[in-house]
């Protein structure tokens, strides 16, 4: 699929961001996280500021955009309508948790109710922008169990770095939150390398064979193209990226978006000193990487449509 840079921002950043709120609701509710106002209002400031504007950039891709509240009043059948009721759905915990924690300094009780809730409902905003994709049968890169488990854990990777290095500069990073990100970050690994091996599997791919049903005859190519010229189906859902390329980008992707966030936490924790420049270190450098992971999740999944176009595999 072309990737729309739009659509990788949206993803991007609102999975950061629901990943902040996550944090904030489950380990506030905890008294886990420090109590000062700076940390708690640059962190729900960034947090909701990365969902506007994931939210914001996902209406960036469509044809008409003034048509986009249409979207939430199809929730008992589309995921993406479902994503939308639950983003707008997941404001109002968050307003009242926020307001108690920067407004009020108290996270417990109530508060700690609506902390747990916006972690609920930030989760499942998640999931429900990783189904739009895990439901789309027609795409087979997308089509399977590992996609949605991707998206919540590295939301929840990617938010814990940021809240990390929003703590170490405002008050102190708790060392809780350190642990728990680190753990997210080798989980998300660990499923970013499991989704890779996924895909590159040869067996369950789609063919021309199994597109048609003729596999039993023998090997099956098309005569002639359905199409003389360039069309909108081949430039969105044919693009290509050589596997070479793709190889190189998805290294780059985890030295960037995995391992290096991984050893600067990690010094933080075993050496006292530069804490604030190592997590600023880490976010920057995670969020270049989860954006060249997120590129090539669009990247390398191809429709099945195009094995009519004379591709042999997707």
């Amino acid at each position: 699929m072309r990737p729309a840079y739009s659509i990788v921002l949206f993803t991007t950043a609102s999975g950061a961001g629901y990943g902040m709120l996550a944090w904030l609701g489950i380990l506030g509710a905890a008294g886990l996280l420090p109590m000062a106002p700076p940390f708690g209002l640059a962190a729900f400031a960034l947090a909701v500021a990365l969902v506007g504007t994931g939210l914001i950039a996902s209406t960036f891709h469509l044809g008409h955009r003034e048509r986009a509240w249409r979207a939430f009043s199809q929730w008992r059948s589309s995921w993406l309508s479902r994503e939308g009721v639950a983003a707008v759905a997941t404001f109002v915990p968050v307003a009242l948790y926020g307001g108690g924690w920067v407004l009020l300094g108290r996270t417990q009780g109530p508060w700690a109710v609506a902390g747990l809730a916006t972690a609920g409902m930030a989760l499942l905003t998640v999931y429900c922008t990783s189904m739009i994709y895990g439901s789309l049968k027609t795409v087979p890169a997308w089509h399977n169990g590992w996609v949605s488990p991707a998206y919540l854990i590295l939301s929840l990777a990617s938010g814990g770095v940021l809240l990390s290095a929003v703590a170490a500069l405002t008050a102190e990073a708790p060392p809780e939150l350190t642990r728990l990100t680190l753990l997210a970050l080798a989980a998300g690994l660990a499923v970013k390398a499991g989704y890779w091996r996924h895909i590159d599997r040869p067996d369950d791919a789609s063919t021309a064979e199994t597109a048609t049903g003729l596999g039993r005859i023998g090997a099956v190519r098309a005569l002639l193209s359905p199409h003389t010229a360039d069309n909108w189906v081949l430039r969105e859902m044919g693009y290509r990226v050589a596997r070479r390329h793709a190889g190189t980008l998805r290294r780059i992707a985890v030295i960037l978006g995995f391992a290096l966030p991984l050893a600067a936490l990690g010094v933080t924790l075993a050496v006292a000193g530069f804490t604030g420049a190592l997590t600023f270190a880490a976010a920057v450098s995670l969020g270049a990487g989860f954006a060249v992971e997120r590129w090539l999740f669009f990247a390398e999944a191809r429709h099945v449509v195009t094995l009519f176009y004379g591709e042999q595999r997707t």
